[in-house]
């Protein structure tokens, strides 16, 4: 089959030859080639999701001992942590094989995303999405673990004690798994301020002097945040929040400062 030729697959498209094509020639192709190639690409990217969620599923254990190791340290020697439905179990389970597999998968999904997006960049664009990709990977990573490593210590001790003597702590399986997955998204997000002003900045939306102006409000900002979303309402558990809300934020002022243009 010639070069110039429509594959027989995919409708008469080739999904390979559209990954090599130049940003001038991939705006010329049909909006049906790029239907195909992304659902193909969505079709691997959610195969490859499944797959490492039924992995997750499988080494479940080592998961579930890592995700609960902040409660049980909260906990009595003789604490339980309960379930209180018969399918609750289960469920949990597979919320956390399906929240994990996401995470496995996720390099092979971004490189999915990547190719189909890949062609349509120019060089100048390729240079600055590579490591705008892996500085969004670090980011929400370090908060996921600022949350779990430095948060979750603090918190759940505090908020165990919090009913008294009145009240017995009995901590549920699925209320638990649903509100520490929930923290760890929640900081990981907080975590890409930076890169999400990067974009902007490079964009031209945002100019560093413009942030350098909005600093008190992004320093109220920053403890409004950390108020809603830390799970104590104790100043420290808050301050470990915003006081790196309000360093990501400096930290994006110099990012910008760097990607501005200089006359």
């Amino acid at each position: 089959m010639g070069p110039g030729k429509p594959s027989p697959r995919n409708g008469g498209f080739d999904t390979e030859r559209v990954i090599q094509k130049s940003p001038e020639e991939d705006q010329n192709l049909p909006l049906t080639a790029h239907l195909v190639e992304l659902r193909e690409r969505l079709l691997k990217s959610l195969v490859a999701w499944m797959a490492a969620s039924a992995l997750s599923y499988w080494k479940l254990e080592p998961l579930l001992r890592f995700l609960l190791k902040p409660l049980r340290a909260a906990l009595p020697p003789e604490g339980k942590i309960m379930f209180i439905a018969y399918q609750e179990a289960f469920f949990t389970y597979l919320k956390i094989a399906l929240v994990f597999g996401a995470l496995w998968a996720s390099p092979y999904i971004l490189y999915q995303a990547w190719a189909f997006v890949a062609p349509g960049l120019y060089p100048h664009e390729k240079r600055f999405a590579r490591p705008l990709i892996l500085a969004s990977c670090v980011a929400f990573l370090g908060g996921a673990a600022f949350a779990y490593f430095l948060v979750f210590p603090r918190a759940f001790p505090f908020l165990a004690r919090f009913g008294g003597e009145l009240l017995e702590f009995k901590p549920v399986f699925r209320d638990y798994v649903s509100f520490a997955l929930r923290m760890l998204v929640v900081f990981g997000l907080c975590f890409e301020v930076p890169v999400a002003l990067a974009v902007a900045g490079k964009l031209g939306v945002v100019k560093a002097r413009t942030l350098s102006r909005a600093r008190p409000y992004a320093i109220v900002g920053a403890f409004v945040v950390a108020a809603i979303l830390t799970p104590t309402p104790d100043v420290v558990n808050q301050l470990f929040l915003a006081l790196p809300l309000v360093f990501l934020y400096e930290a994006s002022i110099l990012v910008v400062w760097l990607l501005e243009p200089r006359a």
